[in-house]
């Protein structure tokens, strides 16, 4: 979206992990993917993120895999509250600190990590502001609470489908999401030997 000449507005992108059910996590909402997790993570999926998404990496990975890539996509990564204490609870205060890391929550007075921004105010009207900002795009790296609060003003959506189904946990956007059906328009695909499939798809014109 164009603001003025030369000038455009930042994407709001919803990158996320879902399986082929529609699920990003289990019912507890604990990380799918760490100790104990549930979901595959083939060494040509984590190539693929190192190479096209190395910013998206939390920082003991990218540490572990010798990344130093500030990448071109996002500069900005939110999160909710509940996404980001998955982080807390494994001893990580700040997954991102190569990124502005916000994070959207009514009930933390403040971060352990020093860098994080707590936002308690309307993240519709928080997303506006930094879509408005110079910069690259803004990632939403959930959870489902704050994807269905943001759910009218994702421009794009990157998913990362696995090979598999779960019956039922998290959903991608919140059961409290309004219902408003939308249409999209595929802009990439990848398909991964190890049977992940990345989806891009862009918010088309109303």
């Amino acid at each position: 979206m164009q603001l003025s000449e030369g000038h455009f507005m930042r994407k709001l992108v919803y990158y996320v992990a879902t399986t082929l059910d529609g699920f990003i996590a289990g019912p507890d909402g604990a990380d799918p993917s760490g100790p104990g997790g549930f979901w595959p993570i083939p060494a040509d999926y984590i190539e693929h993120l190192a190479s096209h998404y190395p910013e998206t990496l939390p920082v003991q990975a990218r540490e572990a895999l010798s990344i130093t890539a500030q990448g071109t996509r996002f500069d900005t990564v939110v999160e909710g509250r509940r996404s980001y204490e998955i982080g807390l609870k494994a001893g990580i205060a700040d997954a991102f600190p190569h990124l502005r890391h916000l994070v959207f929550s009514r009930t933390l007075a403040e971060s352990p990590g020093s860098a994080v921004e707590i936002v308690s105010t309307d993240p519709v009207a928080k997303v506006r502001e930094l879509k408005r900002a110079d910069g690259k795009d803004i990632w939403l790296v959930g959870g489902a609470e704050l994807a269905g609060a943001l759910y009218g003003e994702i421009d794009r959506l990157i998913l990362k489908v696995g090979p598999l189904t779960i019956g039922t946990g998290i959903p991608l956007f919140s059961t409290k999401a309004a219902f408003d059906p939308r249409v999209w328009e595929m802009a990439d695909h990848t398909v991964l030997g190890g049977g992940a499939i990345f989806l891009t798809y862009d918010r088309t014109a109303e």
